[in-house]
């Protein structure tokens, strides 16, 4: 199999044609196997005095044959799911979580780190290099270093639990999304829906040869019947539906129920705390990130709530009067995306929908690109001849002097058997080899737009094109970094909570005029935005904020609160009700399971960390503040940006690095504006 078994081949693009379900666990057993023959090797051997080249080069090595047989294989497993392979991928989980525990359990392992440390080569390390060496030593304590041989047992145990968990949580929510459909052979019944979504509905139903339209619950034809259909029992089955999604209640009640894998993984989590001896899970999370206790995250929160109240009470009225003007005197949660959006065409004369012509995929790319070039120096060209691993993908080179410094693949639409939402994942660091030579970063970026339909190029909402410059800043940060140790490279050892700072900044060229003009043109004439409707946009571009914000606000106490355990005793829902009680002025209906679906802090890395979102928001508004000062063009600023984050990775502590490049710690006051919370609520 190893001669035959393409995860155990040196490739420069993972072959993903090549790769099948039989060959994912083989190749990681073969893998883990040798890494432990290389440890015991490396260990029972030891040098008289350990540096970076005998000990950290060659456990870089070891990380880089297990990343290039499982990044692929986890890309697969998100993008083009299937029974096998999902299985294949589940069959691994455990083995790779016992392997993490035993690293992180070494003594032997742990002894050498601690006599770098502590060595008279130490002082001679770039600062990268110290705070990689400094990082390892803290994650050796929180991996239970310290503890007895049955405790280390248990907490490997526990961890290898949760990723079964947390795995089988995204399964089933992905299972729940497609399992529900909803045929639809009236015409009258999608009254409302713009021609995009009617076409795509149309397509889904033929793919299955169906009469009619078929709706679904991916988000694009969520979307679209929650904020244009004019049949509010359509909007009310469909919300329904999607907001039951993997729990005990609603049209699929029971058949996918993530709720008793809550339970779970909160309970190994608090355990697994408590075991190393943090008070919850909250605590155990700060460990690694920018915020220094549990209080200065919830006072943060709670202070971003009470400055958001009463603007999210003023749009709500606006939209209660607004609807019952129009009928509705009994607004609903299924009715809120609808009225929204006709309160905002009546105020601003403006849609989504409207906007959609001028962002048609290419162009957005191509404006996107223009922009990246000129702040940070940088060239992009896409590559046609490449290994797929769907027809949608795409590749391109990041240039920089003519030399390729990167690549990324894009994998854009929304399609069955593909996990929903939008991310950035690393499928290779940057990392200086043992050879001398530079190996460069590659990035993964996927969203789930909708697809291209009949002749027409796929066409993005405003919101689709801020999704998409939100995840090519987490895809730049991986790729501009100058970083040559993978611990340390790209968005890796970078704080929970400054992690988002480059892709929330990126967002704010969606919104300048001089961003704009370069992401937008009509899809037939090439016509720029019109000035009209480009002053509609940004007029309405705090609509509703306040209600945004708490939004946010309310997702990120429940989690942070869940995870703190103030009251023990509580259930979930329990939590999520009282957080609801203090921030929500429009709290969902009692059937409304939310946190079922809540992959990013049950089955992603957000667990008691989903604060980082508003968190690294405070911090990109204030980054992006010098560059309403400077010039949002600017190539100055945009070096000094890339040059002391992008560049510098996980090599410095983040507030260091924000400071190098704002000159002060970030201010609020940013973020605030940029919302339009400022001043007095009417």
């Amino acid at each position: 199999m190893t001669s035959s078994n393409p995860l155990l081949q040196s490739y420069d693009l993972p072959p993903f044609s090549s790769i099948r379900a039989e060959h994912v666990k083989p190749a990681i057993e073969q893998v883990l196997a040798d890494s432990r023959a290389t440890l015991a090797r490396l260990l029972d051997n030891p040098p008289a005095q350990w540096t970076w080249s005998n000990l950290i080069v060659p456990l870089d090595d070891m990380g880089e044959k297990l990343g290039q047989a499982w990044s692929p294989v986890r890309h697969l497993n998100a993008v083009m799911n299937s029974p096998e392979l999902r299985d294949a991928y589940n069959s691994c989980l455990p083995l790779l979580s016992e392997f993490s525990t035993e690293m992180g359990q070494n003594q032997k392992l742990f002894a050498a780190y601690q006599q770098l440390a502590e060595g008279e080569t130490f002082s001679q390390l770039d600062q990268a290099q110290q705070t990689i060496i400094e990082h390892a030593l803290r994650e050796f304590r929180l991996s239970g270093i310290a503890l007895p041989a049955e405790q280390q047992k248990r907490y490997g145990e526990m961890q290898m639990r949760l990723s079964e968990l947390q795995s089988t949580f995204s399964n089933q929510l992905m299972d729940a999304t497609q399992a529900w459909t909803k045929q639809i052979t009236d015409a009258a019944q999608l009254d409302g829906l713009p021609e995009s979504a009617l076409a795509q509905a149309k397509q889904a139903a033929e793919a299955k040869e169906l009469d009619g339209w078929l709706l679904t619950l991916e988000f694009p034809s969520y979307y679209a019947v929650m904020t244009y259909a004019h049949d509010r029992s359509l909007r009310e089955e469909v919300y329904t539906a999607y907001c039951t999604r993997a729990s005990e209640v609603g049209p699929q009640a029971g058949g996918y129920d993530n709720g008793p894998l809550i339970s779970e993984i909160l309970a190994l989590r608090q355990e697994l705390a408590e075991l190393l001896g943090f008070a919850n899970f909250a605590e155990l999370s700060l460990a690694t990130k920018m915020a220094e206790s549990t209080e200065q995250v919830v006072s943060f929160l709670r202070d971003l709530g009470t400055r958001s109240k009463n603007f999210a009470g003023q749009d709500l009225a606006a939209l209660r009067e607004f609807a019952a003007e129009r009928g509705c005197n009994d607004l609903q949660s299924w009715d809120v995306g609808y009225y929204g959006e006709q309160l905002q065409q009546h105020r601003y004369a403006i849609s989504q929908e409207e906007l959609k012509p001028y962002f048609p995929v290419d162009t957005v790319l191509t404006g996107m690109f223009s922009v990246v070039e000129r702040l940070y120096g940088i060239q992009l060209r896409e590559v046609s001849e490449f290994d797929r691993w769907h027809k949608d993908a795409r590749l391109f080179e990041v240039l920089e002097q003519g030399e390729v410094i990167g690549r990324f693949f894009l994998d854009l639409y929304a399609r069955s058997h593909k996990n929903g939402g939008a991310w950035m994942d690393g499928c290779r660091d940057r990392r200086l080899l043992p050879d001398g030579e530079l190996q460069r970063p590659i990035a993964y970026l996927v969203c789930n737009f909708t697809p291209a339909v009949g002749s027409k190029p796929a066409l993005l909402t405003h919101d689709e094109v801020t999704t998409l410059f939100h995840e090519f800043g987490h895809g730049l940060h991986h790729l501009l970094t100058r970083v040559d140790y993978p611990a340390a490279s790209g968005i890796n050892g970078v704080a929970w909570d400054a992690v988002e700072l480059p892709s929330q900044f990126m967002e704010n060229w969606c919104w300048e005029p001089e961003g704009l003009a370069l992401i937008s043109g009509h899809y037939e004439t090439g016509q720029p935005l019109p000035q009209d409707l480009l002053d509609k946009m940004l007029a309405a571009r705090n609509f509703q904020s306040g209600l945004g914000m708490l939004r946010q606000v309310e997702l990120s106490l429940f989690d942070f609160l869940l995870h703190l355990r103030e009251q023990p005793d509580q259930t979930v829902q329990q939590v999520l009700d009282q957080v609801r009680a203090e921030v929500s002025v429009f709290p969902p209906p009692a059937f409304n399971r939310f946190q079922n679906g809540f992959g990013h802090i049950f089955a992603g890395g957000y667990a008691a960390g989903y604060y980082s979102y508003k968190w690294a928001e405070v911090l990109s508004a204030d980054a992006f503040s010098r560059f309403e000062e400077e010039g949002v063009l600017n190539t100055e600023t945009g070096k000094a940006f890339r040059d002391n984050i992008l560049a510098r990775g996980g090599s410095r502590e983040p507030m260091e690095l924000f400071v190098a490049f704002r000159g002060r710690e970030p201010s609020i006051d940013a973020l605030l504006r940029h919302s339009g919370l400022t001043g007095e609520a009417a």
